[in-house]
């Protein structure tokens, strides 16, 4: 069967951030929109069809984590040609949203990279979280070098643990701080005497709970706790700017000479930005790739996930870890659905994107990491306990 490809234009929409206060004075709010267009190639393997939606489609609604916007926009759109009646949306609201939607009710599933917590399972109650994916958050960069020479391109920017903690601290706060120029010899001529602009979620972010927890782990001068929103040593320190999604942090990133900020990496690679290789827990420097991210996984294993299905894998000490690192969930109610045509087909969504190698390729293509195969068992066999009217829906 022929390939066809499609293109598909990613917007990230214009945002607000505000500058954080510095000591007593307010900052004037400062705007920055972003309008940049990143078209990406998509191969479909079944033929493409121009015939409309059959009548009686199933429309299926979800939303939450921009940390899986686009490895679920992908799928997605290869579902549709796999079974043309489905009609599947998903919104990246932010993890923070997306619980509060599948709680009330208002979406069929929901994404997100932040765990529930007690009383939401309580509100809920009977959701389940489902590992989807694994993924690595990545330390992007937009710095103003000076006096590089004609045809030379500045080498790639290394933090170690500590520095990444004291910059979100605070602590570290120019590009010429010893700290830096010490693990980057190569960039110490380039390096502007400028501010460090650190570029934080304004929302409440799965994302940004990855990322706290990780600097938890990394050094106990991190005291603004891993959850997936914080109080911001940043902002107090008056070097701090919040970006709404994924998408928000990259363009304040982009339009924000010498800042620095954090993000899924499909959204560093769709962007062009630059991020940071990390020296990690065993002291090897180490570049976040869907190798680095599986040797993370690795470490941990299987064991690693509790009764819940939910596992913290950041810090690891391979060899070849990347540090920050995360799975994303899909959550479900897994007794009250009443449409039971609507939850077999979404369910059948669910196992494509689990078993199929097309999908597992596409995942690899944007930088995640498929489920060791242990906890993808373990994952389908908990599909399989999902029911509707009391009947299960997997037959």
């Amino acid at each position: 069967m022929s390939k066809i490809t499609r293109s598909f234009m990613f917007v990230l929409l214009a945002l607000a951030f505000v500058l954080a206060a510095c000591g007593g004075n307010s900052a004037t709010p400062e705007t920055i929109v972003q309008t940049q267009i990143v078209e990406k190639e998509v191969t479909a393997q079944p033929a493409m069809t121009e015939e409309p939606l059959p009548a009686g489609s199933v429309q299926i609604n979800g939303a939450g984590a921009t940390f899986p916007l686009p490895i679920y926009t992908e799928w997605t759109y290869a579902y549709s040609y796999v079974d043309p009646a489905v009609v599947i949306n998903y919104q990246g609201i932010g993890s923070g949203g997306g619980k509060k939607a599948i709680i009330d009710g208002t979406v069929d599933f929901a994404g997100s990279d932040s765990l529930l917590k007690a009383e939401e399972y309580d509100a809920g109650k009977d959701l389940q979280m489902y590992p989807m994916v694994a993924s690595a958050v990545v330390v992007i960069y937009n710095v103003a070098y000076e006096n590089v020479p004609d045809g030379t391109t500045p080498a790639k920017l290394v933090l170690d643990r500590q520095t990444l903690v004291d910059i979100f601290n605070g602590k570290v706060n120019n590009w010429t701080d010893p700290a830096i120029v010490e693990l980057n010899p190569d960039l110490k001529d380039f390096l502007p005497n400028a501010t460090i602009t650190v570029v934080h979620r304004s929302d409440g972010s799965g994302t940004t709970e990855i990322f706290t927890k990780s600097l938890t782990a990394f050094s106990s001068d991190w005291t603004a706790g891993g959850a997936s929103s914080v109080e911001w040593p940043v902002d107090q320190a008056g070097n701090g700017v919040g970006g709404k999604g994924n998408q928000g942090v990259s363009a304040a990133v982009i339009n924000t000479p010498n800042s620095l900020g954090y993000v899924e990496i499909s959204f560093a690679k769709s962007n062009g930005l630059a991020f940071a290789d990390l020296i990690n827990k065993s002291g090897n420097k180490v570049t976040a790739s869907a190798e680095s991210i599986a040797s993370d996984m690795a470490t941990f294993g299987p064991e690693a996930f509790d009764d819940k299905l939910t596992a913290t894998i950041v810090d690891g000490d391979g060899a070849g870890d990347y540090p920050i690192v995360g799975y994303t969930y899909l959550i479900l109610h897994t007794e009250s659905m009443t449409d039971c045509v609507k939850a077999g087909k979404l369910l059948e969504y669910v196992q494509w994107t689990l078993t199929d190698a097309s999908a597992a390729k596409r995942a690899g293509d944007l930088g995640y990491a498929v489920l060791p195969g242990a906890v993808r068992d373990a994952v389908l066999a908990k599909l399989g306990e999902v029911t509707c009217n009391g009947e299960p829906v997997m037959k």
